[in-house]
């Protein structure tokens, strides 16, 4: 099994694979602070597919292809590609698992992986299958998004499109620069029934989301792996004063108030004062047409949490 910086990366594939809506009011409560969707950056184009029945299996092509204004090709998306425009194109994966048999059925012409879609044994079988795999790379980054934009676009056979998306993205992300604020964020990866509570450090791909819009990742800043196991020294030692989580994982510690029963959270800025910002699980890594947007309502969350 391979590794990303330490961390197994089937570990953190789990962080993009579920989403499930919280709605919240002000961090001085008990509930979080919610960011619940965001829009999506399109762009229109005059080119013409060249795969006419696409399978969008890498985490987030889907919303990718539908933001070029291809929606019309896909009869198949991953559980990553939430955008309720593609409410009408069928989920066909459990997770990041990929049923050969469930695919082939599809009769696609074109199926779009990545490195977290498996097994391979199931990739094979739709090669010899006859039908067309393409592997683009996954994003973890802000500065990733392009190739990933580009490697799915080239896919397709629109790589002109691609661009414009990525020029698009581009503008919108740009607004961000420069912006700096004072406040210390920790991203928690938490799935309580399973007993797994993690620290993101460098690399977990929150942290590019932080620094966009000009706070501190003090977890990046301190823990060289993506993700970390959560001591309670370790967190009050680096006392943040917002929690960034995932919505699914707050839910599985019994919301705002059984995460601040964690070993060592009531001990922080944060913890006290019960700062915590809830995104949509396949929403905070997407890194697609839906960023541009999420860092808009982040940074409104961070000042909102900060009052």
């Amino acid at each position: 099994m391979s590794k990303r910086g330490g961390v197994v990366t089937s570990t953190v594939a789990i962080i993009t694979s579920a989403a499930l809506l919280l709605t919240g009011c002000s961090s001085a409560q008990s509930n979080a602070i919610a960011i619940s969707s965001a829009q999506v950056s399109t762009v229109s184009s005059s080119e013409e597919s060249s795969a006419k029945r696409v399978v969008a299996l890498a985490n987030g092509a889907g919303e990718i292809i539908s933001a070029m204004g291809f929606k019309s090709i896909l009869i198949g998306r991953d559980i990553a590609s939430t955008d309720a425009d593609l409410k009408t194109v069928p989920i066909v994966t459990s997770g990041h698992q990929v049923v050969a048999e469930k695919i082939i059925a599809l009769n696609p012409d074109l199926v779009i992986v990545d490195k977290s879609s498996g097994p391979k044994s199931a990739l094979d079988a739709l090669a010899t299958a006859g039908i067309r795999v393409v592997t683009t790379p996954e994003a973890w980054s802000l500065a990733d998004i392009p190739a990933k934009v580009s490697a799915i676009a080239a896919a397709i056979g629109t790589p002109a499109t691609g661009a414009a998306l990525n020029k698009s993205m581009k503008t919108a992300l740009e607004e961000f620069s420069n912006a700096p604020n004072k406040t210390r964020a920790l991203f928690l990866y938490l799935r309580g029934g399973s007993s797994i509570y993690l620290i993101g450090g460098k690399g977990s791909g929150a942290d590019s989301l932080i620094a966009a819009i000009g706070a501190e990742d003090i977890g990046a800043a301190s823990l060289a792996n993506p993700f970390n196991a959560m001591t309670s020294e370790l967190v009050a030692s680096l006392n943040p004063d917002v929690i960034l989580v995932m919505t699914k994982g707050l839910q599985s510690v019994g919301g705002v108030s059984g995460l601040v029963e964690l070993p060592g959270i009531a001990q922080t800025a944060a913890g006290k004062n019960k700062r915590v910002i809830a995104v949509d699980d396949s929403l905070l890594l997407s890194f697609g047409p839906r960023t541009p947007d999420l860092l808009k309502k982040l940074d409104a969350a961070m000042m909102k949490a900060m009052k």
